[in-house]
């Protein structure tokens, strides 16, 4: 587990530090982490020495920070042409040292198109943490000049451009990208929101260590690791059956969407619950797919549940509805997902009885909306996700799971936690219903709401890269729901000592 903090956290923890270090030491470490970064990345195409590279340089600490980078990549015998976007604000004392070691200082685009056009790698350190929006010209026109010729690109701190809070990227003007995306990152002595909202921008986060830890408050962020989950995930003990590892209801599906309610029982089944309930139009099917399910029509029918999970393939209308009530009215956890979310939007009923039990809810952007619609000032997670969630965490009084290629789970105590996915193959048809049909099985077997989620999300990715079978290739859902098992095993395996 690792925690994530916001720049203005960042900006705090580090007064003390500068406080009690000499003049520009910190900023020195920080150059010297990420010249080992970048010296790691050109060794691994061959030698260093006679390399070329471009550091694109901003005003403020974050250009000073790719000064003295230079610095140390020109005493290793690299050749350095340093891009100055703002010469008259360049870090002074970044670009003496930078001199000092016979580089090459460039002003305009037309002498720094050429030189970037030829280089083995370009390092960003056009603006820092500080920044908010796209970037301004010339930049996108340099930016768009290594994209073109395939020269990687290394990120000091953060992706010039993308928002370093919430991740989110501007729109690209006429001279090009209005944000970088860097082929690695190397940041200083925290993790901020960006290396987990946006990890398409920011690729392999290096991390390096210049002695914030003991001034940084608790994180905004936690990222789960496999030890993390694989020590929360439930297994069964010598006096354990099926009854007391936990039994899980799914109210799912219908003769439309039969599938969903497949998906969702199987995980459940497959993530280890002692039993699974299955209640709905769906029942032959579920059976079939399924024989070890205790299969009905109605929920009134289902028997006794630690908890439920309600809505894949329901419907909206008001069978839906009845249905999410009845099973918000049993008082055990509950996770509502896909047509349940929408009716929780829908009916404020339905909501207060939300709030009054333990209850997990897992849209993704469009249900969200529904969900949030008659929140005053509506969140949107097109514009932060992380504080989208949260607000309508402590809005709602419900844990919110807010799918996307990072998933957001926030807790209505205003805990946080990311999980950052490798790829968007997972965002197909019925994932979300394996999702949670995994989540269930936690439910029913004792996990809190926010602690199910953070588990099930990370099982679920790591299922799906199995089930992948080549890393980056599409995955149906039937064969995310396969791979369940292998996936609960990795875990379990990483985190045994």
């Amino acid at each position: 587990m690792y925690g994530v903090w916001t720049p203005e956290q960042v900006a705090t923890a580090e007064g003390p530090v500068l406080a009690r270090t000499p003049e520009g030491a910190l900023m020195r470490r920080a150059a010297y982490g990420a010249a080992q970064v970048a010296l790691r990345m050109l060794r691994r195409s061959g030698r260093v020495t006679g390399r070329h590279v471009v550091v694109l340089v901003g005003a403020g600490n974050n250009g000073g920070d790719g000064l003295w980078a230079g610095a140390e990549l020109g005493r290793r015998g690299v050749g350095v042409t340093a891009v100055l976007l703002s010469p008259d604000r360049a870090h002074p004392a970044g670009l003496a040292a930078l001199r000092s070691w016979n580089t090459r200082v460039v002003t305009t685009a037309e002498e720094a198109v050429p030189a970037i056009e030829r280089a083995d790698l370009v390092l960003d350190a056009i603006v820092g943490t500080s920044a908010r929006g796209g970037l301004r010209s010339p930049a996108p026109l340099l930016v768009r000049a290594a994209q073109t010729a395939g020269v990687p690109v290394l990120a000091i701190d953060t992706p010039s451009g993308v928002d370093p809070t919430t991740g989110t990227i501007p729109d690209a003007t006429d001279e090009g990208p209005a944000a970088v995306t860097a082929t690695e990152t190397v940041t200083f002595g925290a993790r901020k929101p960006v290396h987990v909202l946006a990890r398409d921008r920011c690729g392999p986060v290096a991390f390096v260590d210049i002695g914030l830890g003991p001034e940084l408050p608790a994180p905004s962020i936690t990222v789960l690791e496999a030890p993390d989950v694989g020590a929360r995930w439930p297994v069964p003990g010598p006096g354990d059956d099926k009854y007391t590892q936990g039994v899980v209801g799914v109210a799912a599906g219908s003769a439309t969407y039969p599938g969903a309610a497949v998906l969702a029982s199987g995980a459940a089944c497959l993530a280890t619950s002692g039993m699974v309930r299955y209640a709905g139009s769906a029942a032959d099917e579920v059976r079939a797919a399924w024989p070890e399910v205790v299969a009905t029509d109605h929920v009134a029918d289902a028997g006794r549940v630690q908890a439920w999970v309600v809505g894949p393939g329901l419907g909206t209308g008001d069978d839906g509805a009845a249905t999410l009530g009845h099973v918000l009215d049993a008082g055990v956890r509950v996770l509502a997902d896909a047509d349940a979310v929408t009716l929780l939007g829908a009916h404020a009923d339905l909501r207060a009885k939300a709030e009054a039990v333990p209850t997990l809810v897992t849209p993704h952007a469009g249900e969200f909306a529904r969900l949030v619609a008659e929140l005053d000032d509506a969140p949107d997670p097109a514009l932060d996700r992380l504080g989208a969630a949260r607000r309508a965490a402590a809005a709602l009084g419900v844990t919110v799971l807010l799918k996307g290629n990072a998933t957001v789970v926030a807790a209505p105590d205003g805990r946080v936690l990311v999980h950052p996915a490798g790829s968007s193959w997972l965002a197909t048809a019925g994932s979300g219903d394996v999702l949670s049909g995994i989540a269930g099985a936690l439910l029913a077997a004792g996990l809190e709401p926010f602690d199910a989620a953070g588990a099930a999300a990370f099982v679920h990715a790591r299922a799906a890269e199995i089930g992948a079978g080549t890393p980056g290739a599409p995955v149906p859902a039937s064969h995310v729901q396969a791979a369940i098992p292998d996936a609960i095993r990795s875990v379990r395996a990483e985190g045994r000592p």
